[in-house]
């Protein structure tokens, strides 16, 4: 039974809406976004990612806000806090040189040499700074550290304990400083009155042979290969024979009588090196080449006929 006419000129009129609707969605054009508008965003996204612990994102939104705006102190400095939390020195080091007024960042450079193994310049920025605000208690944190991978465990120790003597003990810095503290004044005790120690304890051949040795040679530029020795060394004492688990050899195979699996067992029939081997050609000829011919007896003239007058032509 058709639908009434009513329902078709509703179900045209709707369609007609929504076509109206459609076109204009398409013409409207998209509204532009200001630079400022844009960086607005881009701080809030940036904001966000730094609150959630995404700091390779907040890494290329710093750059972003730095296409915009290269010279915004703000996005600059908080490239250069990222960049140290993520371990990257020489991105931070980049960033660094790019400041105008390098003198504001001359901590964090000292801080990313210091990271990057160039002791000899975080030293000298150390000194620099040391001149401008003798009681930093950063740039102290920073000198214990470097006189302790240098070896300098004295200095080491003296600068540990005037910071803990002047921090709180119920801080995280006290217990972190305690911890630093310990491991400087154990490497001090053990070049002082260990090592000591333990050279009494040795007996006396072992004491005089130590100290008549030579000093060792000092190790060449050239690299020299080792030369390898043909001969083969008898097995010492000490050497075991390696025990066979039995619960890894697989099901009819007996450790030492089974022979090994072929080591070609995985290549292609035709890839192997038996292939073709012991094979015989097919045929009569014994294998003889192509031209050659055999003399040990004469062709008799009855060989030559096929035999029973089979050879005649049929009428």
């Amino acid at each position: 039974m058709p639908p009434p006419s009513g329902t078709k000129s509703k179900a045209r009129g709707l369609v007609a809406k929504t076509k109206g609707k459609a076109a204009s969605r398409k013409s409207t054009p998209k509204k532009l976004v200001s630079g400022e508008e844009r960086v607005k965003r881009l701080f809030s996204s940036l904001c966000s990612q730094i609150d959630g612990g995404h700091f390779a994102n907040a890494v290329k939104t710093c750059d972003k806000i730095l296409r915009i705006l290269p010279d915004d102190v703000d996005a600059l400095r908080t490239k250069l806090f990222l960049l140290l939390q993520t371990d990257q020195y020489e991105p931070a080091l980049a960033v660094i040189d790019r400041e105008k007024d390098k003198s504001k960042l001359a901590f964090e450079r000292g801080y990313a040499l210091y990271r990057s193994h160039e002791d000899a310049e975080a030293q000298e920025v150390i000194k620099t700074l040391k001149k401008q605000n003798a009681n930093d208690r950063g740039l102290a944190h920073l000198e214990a550290q470097l006189f302790y991978r240098d070896g300098l465990y004295q200095e080491a120790c003296i600068l540990y304990n005037e910071l803990l003597d002047s921090t709180d003990p119920d801080t995280e810095e006290h217990s972190d400083i305690l911890i630093n503290l310990q491991a400087a004044q154990k490497h001090l005790d053990f070049i002082n009155n260990d090592y000591l120690r333990a050279i009494d304890t040795l007996s006396a051949p072992v004491t005089n042979a130590i100290e008549t040795a030579p000093p060792p040679a000092p190790a060449s530029s050239i690299p020299t290969a080792p030369i390898p020795s043909t001969q083969q060394q008898p097995p010492t004492a000490g050497d075991k024979t390696k025990k066979v688990r039995m619960s890894r050899v697989p099901p009819g195979v007996v450790p030492g009588v089974t022979p090994p699996p072929d080591p070609e067992r995985w290549l292609k029939k035709s890839e192997r090196s038996t292939f073709n081997q012991g094979r015989r050609r097919r045929g009569g000829g014994g294998g003889a080449t192509q031209g050659s011919a055999s003399n040990d007896a004469p062709v008799s003239a009855s060989t030559t006929k096929s035999g029973g007058g089979k050879g005649k032509r049929k009428k």
